[in-house]
């Protein structure tokens, strides 16, 4: 064997050792990339662990925190309603309203007046027109406050705003993403909105004839807040004014 053979061998086999040297490398370079990403994110996709990371830094949309001072105008109007508690049934309002989107079920909406089950019902419709699928999953209210208080065209309206983080993807038929992100929670914000039908005679939406309050006796409406006692018959009203009020709104805030 000539000295240039053994040459070219030489150098053969020092590539050799160099591409594998490399090779061992980028992969014990990959695990440790892998266990580090794990123990990090919980995740051994480094770019999704990322994700997650940018995630968490996202802050939660901020909403018109206006109750400690709506709250008493309320309760000036409303003796007997329990502030905290109608701000809860709000949020399971918003909650059920995302499911039924989610599941194409206006059965999931827990309350709310013919108004807002329509408005439900048409957003359902809508998607399946267009063959998409809207999903809210794992939908987590970071806060919700009263953001406004009015009396408008016959009826006493009360807006919560809340601040909402969610998986929030809309897909085609064939499951391709054309909206959101399957890998980063959206941060989201609606507002919803609760009536009480003050003055049914300039009420301009009939739609809510469904929480008109009538008297017990002989069944004619209560149009005056708060009343003990039927305009028409005289009979003895018991106060029912929790009754009256009803969700008519859900909407996201842009």
């Amino acid at each position: 064997m000539s000295g240039d053979q053994i040459g070219t061998i030489v150098i053969l086999v020092l590539v050799l050792i160099i591409v594998i040297t490399v090779v061992g490398l980028v992969i014990y370079a990959r695990k440790r990339v892998r266990e580090f990403s794990k123990a990090m994110f919980g995740t051994p996709d480094i770019v999704k662990g990322m994700n997650q990371v940018g995630q968490e830094i996202q802050p939660p949309r901020s909403v018109s925190a206006m109750t400690r001072l709506m709250a008493p105008r309320i309760k000036a109007d409303f003796p007997e309603m329990n502030v905290p508690e109608v701000i809860g049934r709000a949020k399971n309002v918003l909650l059920s309203y995302l499911r039924g989107v989610t599941e194409c079920n206006v059965a999931c909406l827990q309350e709310g007046n013919s108004e807002l089950r329509n408005r439900l019902e048409n957003h359902i419709g809508d998607l399946t027109s267009r063959e998409l699928k809207e999903r809210f999953d794992n939908p987590h209210v970071h806060q919700i406050e009263i953001a406004d208080y009015r009396m408008e065209n016959g009826r006493n309206i009360i807006r919560f705003q809340a601040a909402l983080e969610c998986m929030h993807t809309v897909r085609d038929k064939d499951g391709r993403l054309v909206n959101g992100n399957d890998q980063v929670k959206s941060q989201l914000k609606y507002n919803i909105e609760m009536i009480y039908i003050q003055d049914r005679s300039i009420v301009e939406n009939d739609l809510d004839g469904a929480i008109a309050v009538k008297c017990p006796n002989c069944g004619a409406p209560l149009s005056m807040r708060g009343a003990h006692k039927c305009e028409y018959c005289g009979s003895p009203v018991i106060e029912v004014n929790m009754y009256a009020w009803s969700f008519s709104s859900v909407e996201e805030v842009p």
